[in-house]
């Protein structure tokens, strides 16, 4: 039997549960407690996510784009090869310990990324950054949950309830992009989006580059002035 390896482990701030990663064969996964949050294995989700953003943003080559919460780098890696060279990429990450693992186990994986000199790591709450800029990204993507709940953390809920997603679209430019992971379809949140003002669509995109029945969605907000 392959034996697990457990290469780190960090509390969440202000939660009980532990955010934790750990190795077999090979495959790299991050979890919250025993939940899996992640694995090195399954990320097209994750590209698509940059992906359909980077997609839209194509007649802005100094687009500046936020992404809430680095996982393993495969969306910002994903966001650089979308960005023209002017571009930039903020990544707001709560965990130190996420970005350490992203400079050391997992920096292979997605390519390096956080070497790009279009990035700009803010070791801080992407709620802060929608709270405190105005008008300043072209594209908002987040990645920090299994989807608009909260997993992780319970205050990761803010950024999905009216309140955040009024502060998410202030902080889109006129004709920006909101893009929200999910794990699963939520037809509420969709209806939540749309009282905040965006123009929305919902894609079901493939877990994995093999294809086979797990999909996850992704909400795309178009910020209409």
């Amino acid at each position: 039997m392959s034996e697990t390896f457990e290469l780190g482990g960090v509390r969440i701030p202000g939660e009980g549960a532990t955010l934790r990663l750990s190795q077999k064969d090979g495959i790299f996964t991050i979890w919250v407690q025993d939940t899996e949050l992640m694995s090195s294995e399954i990320h097209k989700s994750e590209d698509d996510l940059a992906q359909l953003v980077c997609g839209r943003l194509t007649d802005r080559p100094e687009a500046a784009l936020l992404i809430g919460g680095l996982g393993m780098g495969y969306t910002l890696a994903a966001a650089l090869k979308g960005l023209g060279p002017k571009g930039k990429v903020v990544v707001a990450e709560l965990m130190p310990a996420v970005l350490e693992w992203n400079k050391g186990p997992l920096a292979h994986l997605a390519g390096r990324p956080l070497d790009d000199p279009r990035v700009e790591v803010r070791l801080q709450d992407v709620a802060l950054s929608l709270q405190t800029e105005l008008a300043e990204f072209d594209g908002i993507l987040l990645d920090v949950d299994n989807g608009p709940e909260g997993l992780t953390r319970d205050s990761n809920n803010w950024l999905y309830s009216q309140e955040g997603l009024a502060a998410a679209y202030t902080a889109l430019r006129p004709g920006g992009i909101l893009a929200i992971w999910s794990s699963t379809p939520d037809r509420n949140f969709g209806m939540r989006m749309r009282k905040a003002g965006f123009d929305v669509e919902e894609k079901l995109v493939n877990s994995s580059e093999a294809g086979g029945n797990e999909r996850h969605t992704i909400f795309l907000g178009v910020n209409r002035p």
